[in-house]
């Protein structure tokens, strides 16, 4: 389901960024910088500017939240946390804006959810400096580009974000780790109702169950199925670098000091993914879109979309 545009936004602060990006030169928004390099290199030295920041509004017993781009993703995670909620952004440090464009999910996704799905909606300016609208807390009767999702992993290359609307979701009741050393991590992926993690290093397998007390004892119960597991303080650390890969690929991994997220297809490696060949369609379409969306090339240029 697609959502229409809107370029109606009456909105001083965000008027006052677009004016900032507008112009015909180069120009790069610039959030926490801690994934400052994904996507590559930026081309020459184009003109910095800031998204602006601060929570518009906050509607916990709706579960959406909008808030600037701009925004460090502590803080917004402080707020909820206030009103015993989540949402799928990574905690990872940096900007609200900067995890929607880098599109990076949570190591938690399977139960915080995927970020694409939970960015309703999007306020960004294009390459011609204009306030642009796509989605709405909402979703009915729509149709058109589903810009939330198209901006989701853009890097910034297609419009700049500067207030997005997010789904929250309530903290669990119970959040329970458990490890085995001996159980099969597919096996226990496939046992499991809904996990909130599976993560495995080749040797160990951990699981977070979360949930209500007795859902979580219920899904406990399958563990002891599949293996020996006991409860324990956390997950392991995760290497610094995210691999993506086919469910088949997961299973014949091959590396050193890994941990795979099952059911997900991330793999947290010590070293970073090699390059992998972009098939000319899919090379096609992006071009066309970057075409479509930013003509002149000005918006974040050498960045490449994320795929």
């Amino acid at each position: 389901m697609g959502m229409k545009a809107s370029l109606a936004i009456d909105d001083p602060v965000l008027e006052t960024f677009a004016a900032e990006v507008e112009g015909t030169d180069p120009v790069t928004v610039v959030g926490g910088r801690t994934a400052w390099d994904r996507g590559g290199p930026l081309d020459g030295t184009p003109r910095e500017v800031r998204a602006p920041s601060g929570i518009v509004a906050y509607a916990p017993e709706e579960m959406t939240v909008t808030v600037r781009a701009g925004t460090p993703v502590a803080e917004l995670a402080a707020a909820l946390a206030a009103a015993n909620q989540r949402c799928a952004l990574p905690d990872r440090g940096g900007t609200v804006g900067g995890a929607v464009a880098v599109g990076e999910n949570d190591p938690l996704v399977l139960g915080k959810g995927r970020l694409r799905a939970s960015v309703l909606q999007v306020r960004y300016v294009s390459a011609d400096g204009r306030l642009i609208t796509g989605g709405g807390p909402t979703v009915k009767n729509v149709t058109g580009f589903d810009l939330p999702r198209l901006m989701t992993g853009a890097l910034g290359t297609l419009g700049f974000l500067c207030e997005v609307i997010l789904r929250t979701n309530p903290v669990p009741a119970v959040a329970t780790w458990f490890r085995s050393d001996d159980a099969d991590p597919f096996d226990t992926f496939d046992a499991l109702l809904h996990p909130s993690a599976v993560f495995w290093d080749g040797t160990t397998t951990w699981v977070l169950l979360e949930g209500h007390g007795v859902d979580v004892s219920a899904e406990a119960g399958v563990l002891t199925t599949v293996g020996a597991f006991t409860e324990t303080d956390g997950p392991p650390a995760l290497p610094p670098h995210r691999w993506s890969l086919t469910p088949s690929e997961l299973r014949t991994l091959d590396l050193d000091d890994f941990v795979a997220s099952v059911g997900v297809g991330t793999v947290h490696a010590t070293e970073p993914q090699p390059a992998r060949s972009i098939d000319p369609a899919a090379q096609e379409v992006s071009d066309r879109i970057k075409a479509q969306f930013d003509p002149p090339g000005r918006l974040n240029p050498g960045r490449e979309r994320s795929r």
